[in-house]
C-alpha cells in the first residue's frame, strides 16, 4: 500500500513519541509488549531493514529527502498504510543527534526471535555441507562492539550470532547505526535462559547442535587462531567475551578449547571489535554466502 505523507510543523505531536520522548527502554517495551520497536537511521539502514524483512510503523524525516527516498517508501509491501511524517530542515535539527541521521529514522516492530536450538538447527540445514561458523556474544555491554561486530560478521561470512543474557541489546539504536543495518543481514537470537544459568544452558544448546566451542582467550593452554583442527571444524561456535574481563572462567572451562590470537610487540589482546574481525577472517569459509539463513523463512 502507498505510504502516506503527513507534513507537520511541530515536534510534540503524540505520534512522533518514539523518535522524541521516549527511552530505549520503552521503545523496547511501551509501544508494543510482546515485541517492542526500534528505530532505524539514515537510508541505507532503513533499507537494509525492510529487505531484512522488519515491520515499518512510521518514518520521520526531513523535507529535502523526501524525493530521494520516495521511491524506496513506494515499495513497501504492508497491509495499512504508512505514515511518512515530513518536517522542515530547522524542526529537525531540534532532534538530538539528527545530524548523524542522515536525514531520516523510522521505527520498526521488533522481530520475534527464535528459541536458540530452532535457530541453529535452521542454521545448519540451510548450509548443507559447508561447514558452519558461529558467533556467541557474551556480556559485550558497548553497543559500538555490538555493532562493529555485525558488521564484520556480514562481511566475513559468520551463519550467525547468538546473544548472550548479558550482552547488550543488537537492536539499540547505536549498534545498528554502528552495524550500518547489518544487524538485519546476519541472523541472531538469544541464546540462554537468564544470567544466572549463563553459560551452562548456552553451552548445552551447542554441543547439543553439534557444535565444537572455542574461547577466546588467553590461557596457558590456548591454541593459536591457525591451527588446523580449528578450520576443520564442520560446526564451529566462537565465543567473544565482554570488554577488558573477557570470557567468564566457567565459560572458557565449559568451551572445547581456547584460542589465542598470536601478538607482537608485548600486546596482549585486542578491542572484542578487532578480535572478532581478525577471528571470523581465519575461521569462517571464503565463499560468496549473499543469502543466509533467516529464521522463519525455510
Amino acid at each position: 500500500m502507498a505510504p502516506e505523507i503527513i507534513h507537520i510543523d511541530s515536534l510534540d505531536d503524540s505520534r512522533l513519541d518514539a523518535y522524541t520522548r521516549l527511552t530505549e527502554r520503552e521503545l523496547r517495551s511501551v509501544l508494543e509488549l510482546q515485541k517492542g520497536i526500534f528505530i532505524a537511521e539514515s537510508a541505507k539502514v532503513i533499507e537494509r531493514a525492510l529487505a531484512g524483512g522488519m515491520e515499518p510503523i512510521s518514518f520521520l524525516m526531513g523535507e529535502r529527502w523526501l524525493d530521494s527516498l520516495l521511491p524506496l517508501l513506494e515499495t513497501l509491501d504492508t497491509k495499512e498504510s504508512v505514515p511518512v511524517f515530513v518536517a522542515p530542515m530547522e524542526l529537525m535539527e531540534r532532534l538530538t543527534g539528527f545530524t548523524v541521521t542522515r536525514g531520516a529514522l523510522a521505527a520498526m516492530r521488533r522481530p520475534r526471535l527464535e528459541p536458540a536450538d530452532a535457530f541453529l538447527r535452521g542454521i545448519c540445514e540451510h548450509a548443507g555441507e559447508r561447514p558452519v561458523r558461529v558467533c556467541v556474544l557474551e556480556g559485550i555491554v558497548d553497543h559500538t562492539n555490538v555493532g562493529a561486530i555485525f558488521r564484520s560478521a556480514a562481511a566475513l561470512n559468520v551463519d550467525g550470532i547468538l546473544v548472550s543474557p548479558t550482552c547488550c541489546d543488537p537492536l539499540y539504536r547505536r549498534a545498528v547505526r554502528v552495524s550500518m543495518g547489518t544487524v538485519f543481514q546476519v541472523p541472531w537470537t538469544r541464546i540462554g535462559s537468564e544470567a544466572r544459568a549463563w553459560p551452562h544452558d548456552g553451552l548445552d544448546a551447542l554441543h547439543g547442535a553439534g557444535f565444537s566451542c572455542a574461547a577466546m582467550a588467553l590461557t596457558d593452554d590456548s591454541v593459536p587462531l591457525d591451527d588446523p583442527v580449528l578450520q576443520h571444524e564442520p560446526r564451529l561456535a566462537i565465543f567473544m567475551g565482554t570488554e577488558g574481563q573477557g570470557l567468564g572462567a566457567k565459560t572458557i572451562a565449559g568451551c572445547d578449547r581456547a584460542v589465542r590470537i598470536p601478538m607482537a610487540h608485548g600486546v596482549d589482546s585486542l578491542n572484542v571489535a578487532a578480535a572478532s574481525a581478525v577471528a571470523f577472517w581465519q575461521l569462517c569459509p571464503h565463499v560468496d554466502n549473499a543469502y543466509h539463513y533467516q529464521p522463519g523463512r525455510y
